[in-house]
């Protein structure tokens, strides 16, 4: 069948429509988080701002988002997991973990959004709280700094462009974020 002159008028977007709709569902999930979240902060007393309860608000900020981002990173372990065949001599194994990348691989981006609306509130809260030259906020600011060509890169990702760069900003953050998290 010759395609018709509507088939090339019709511009192809950039991320599939079924993901689309999960994505923008997870930017509108984020966004109120966000808001919310800023909202809250923004109106602490000046008594509270600077009190452990303030720091355990911002800091909750950032466990949620860690565990998000165990999710989104779990696609990566998954995946090599798999290409590695370091479970191949299981197969009820294999199975499982084949039916759990799917799951995590079709969570990836939705969760990753809603992380950075999560970072987001972590990042307004150490500033509100006060910033200090030590080395957990250095590596956290690094790691927001490697962080923020990673959902570009993703986008580019879906247009074949990115030339692995999603993947080894991605791998850097990681890094970078783990050192964050536990050290």
């Amino acid at each position: 069948m010759k395609p018709t002159d509507e088939q090339y008028s019709r511009q192809k977007l950039w991320i599939p429509e079924k993901e689309r709709v999960w994505m923008l569902a997870a930017a509108v999930v984020s966004l109120i988080i966000m808001i919310a979240g800023i909202w809250s902060m923004i109106h602490v007393s000046d008594s509270v701002l600077h009190s452990k309860r303030f720091e355990m608000t911002f800091k909750n900020y950032g466990s949620n988002a860690r565990i998000a981002l165990f999710v989104v990173l779990a696609n990566y372990v998954l995946l090599l997991i798999l290409q590695k065949r370091l479970v191949d001599r299981w197969s009820s194994v294999k199975k499982w973990i084949i039916k759990l990348w799917q799951s995590i691989r079709f969570l990836h981006t939705p969760i990753a959004i809603i992380a950075i609306g999560f970072i987001v509130l972590h990042v307004v809260g150490v500033f509100m709280y006060g910033f200090k030259y030590n080395f957990n906020n250095i590596s956290g600011l690094l790691a927001l700094l490697v962080l923020l060509p990673v959902p570009v890169s993703g986008l580019f990702r879906y247009k074949k462009l990115d030339r692995k760069w999603h993947l080894r900003l991605g791998l850097g953050f990681a890094v970078l974020f783990l050192i964050h998290s536990f050290v």
